[in-house]
């Protein structure tokens, strides 16, 4: 994290009461990264300061959502939640760990950390929705607040009755982001009015071998065929409990089971909005639980097993999964940001085979990305909607442990001025969109070559 926060002419919205109220949490933040800095720190002074960051940012929010109010803005409900999330659980969670510390150097850290990250993609993603009047419509079919409040302390109690584990949601609105090693389960559902519901799980193999390895008391370094059968079943155990939560799923039974690989999942993920989707920091590692009904279902599928292919699928799917693990980390990571479906399947295919390709569709999910999976290199779209890729640039940037992740702008416009606005936020360079397609290859390719050089 740089020394301050630097208001910048692109965090304007034209709202008087939204742009007045982000300048003063700037500032704010500005006098924290200063008591943070001092050597001799006041611990009341810092309390003071974040209690009245805390009360500008829920002033903020009341502000906010009487303007959406006023202009009918149809992402209200949505953009409410959100508010609701870093009011209620991220806040909290970040004054505890204050308290508990006796406001300690690294939790000053945690907490600025996270709150200027809030900050900056609030003001770039959330806030110029607003203005440009524009649903976050990837939450569209996430159920009421408080059914994820109590979905989530479900999760985490029943986590910790079956593996003694403290775990925090992370978020609510978890977006399929890649993180670590992962192993992918769905259980697909149909009830008797052959309504279908799937969930999928992700777990980080760490998380299975800290836990189910522990109980088999196995010393494996990675997950056999023996943990994964056993996760297999402690999963279906685990959403049995869970299906309780669903009346509807009183009558339902289990259709078909699958192991997925990452680009499966993520196409499925993106196929179906989610009704539920949190991802849980276990401190073993991380778990996501993803929750949809569907009505048109992906094709998209792993390898099926019942109970008389179980053993050599499960073998099959562990032996592909650790080819491509091997392959994976010999590769450098690309991350690929546009918010054209159509460039991010041609780019996936134009890399795919030399590098481990991420894709994401907006700046809010970019920066998930980067967080859960650090790439080697960003291909970033320079004509994005609601957040250009100049104020994802400025979010990365803001943040000190990415600032040196590599970006290079794909931009449609070639033109001398367009050009030059690109060259002057000083990425490490910038690919025409119609060039040929082995052409942006090549460059890209010669990018990894002068970095691997002596």
């Amino acid at each position: 994290m740089g020394n301050q926060l630097v208001w910048n002419k692109r965090y304007n919205t034209g709202i008087d009461v939204i742009d007045k109220e982000h300048k003063k949490l700037f500032q704010i933040l500005n006098k924290l990264f200063h008591f943070g800095q001092e050597e001799i720190k006041s611990q009341w002074v810092c309390r003071e300061a974040v209690k009245y960051f805390k009360e500008h940012t829920l002033q903020h929010f009341l502000d906010e959502e009487a303007y959406m109010a006023s202009i009918d803005y149809e992402g209200f409900a949505t953009h409410k939640r959100i508010h609701k999330n870093f009011r209620d659980v991220t806040l909290p969670a970040l004054e505890r760990e204050l308290e508990l510390t006796e406001y300690s150097e690294v939790a000053i850290s945690h907490f600025l950390g996270v709150c200027a990250g809030w900050l900056v993609g609030h003001t770039l993603i959330e806030d110029q929705a607003i203005v440009q009047r524009k649903s976050l419509k990837q939450w569209g079919n996430l159920l009421p607040e408080e059914e994820q409040a109590v979905m989530g302390q479900t999760i985490i109690s029943q986590l910790h009755s079956m593996f003694q584990l403290d775990s925090k949601m992370i978020s609510n609105c978890y977006g399929g982001e890649k993180f670590g090693d992962g192993i992918y389960y769905r259980l697909i559902y149909k009830t008797r009015e052959n309504k279908r519901w799937e969930f999928l799980l992700v777990f980080e193999e760490q998380l299975i071998i800290s836990t189910i390895g522990s109980v088999l008391e196995t010393k494996a370094k990675s997950v056999n065929t023996m943990l994964m059968n056993a996760t297999r079943y402690t999963a279906r155990q685990f959403v049995e409990y869970l299906k309780e939560y669903f009346p509807t799923l009183n009558d339902s039974e289990v259709r078909e089971e699958q192991l997925l690989n990452y680009e499966q999942f993520q196409k499925i993920f993106e196929k179906n909005s989610p009704q539920f989707s949190l991802l849980f920091d276990t401190g073993k590692g991380y778990f996501a639980f993803c929750m949809t009904t569907v009505d048109n279902p992906s094709n998209e599928a792993g390898v099926s097993i019942i109970t008389e292919n179980a053993l050599a699928k499960v073998e099959k799917y562990l032996n592909q999964n650790k080819k491509e693990k091997a392959i994976a980390s010999s590769k450098k990571k690309l991350l690929v940001v546009d918010d054209s479906e159509f460039m991010l399947k041609m780019m996936q295919q134009l890399f795919g085979k030399d590098y481990e390709v991420t894709t994401a569709s907006s700046g809010l999910s970019a920066f998930r990305s980067i967080t859960l999976c650090r790439p080697d290199l960003v291909l970033l779209d320079y004509e994005m909607p609601v957040c250009k890729g100049n104020q994802v640039l400025e979010m990365i940037r803001s943040e000190k442990e990415f600032a040196d992740i590599p970006i290079i702008f794909l931009t449609s416009k070639v033109d001398r001025e367009s050009v030059s606005k690109v060259v002057d936020l000083k990425p490490q360079g910038y690919l025409s969109k119609s060039l040929a397609p082995e052409l942006i290859k090549k460059e890209v390719d010669l990018f990894f070559e002068g970095k691997t050089q002596p």
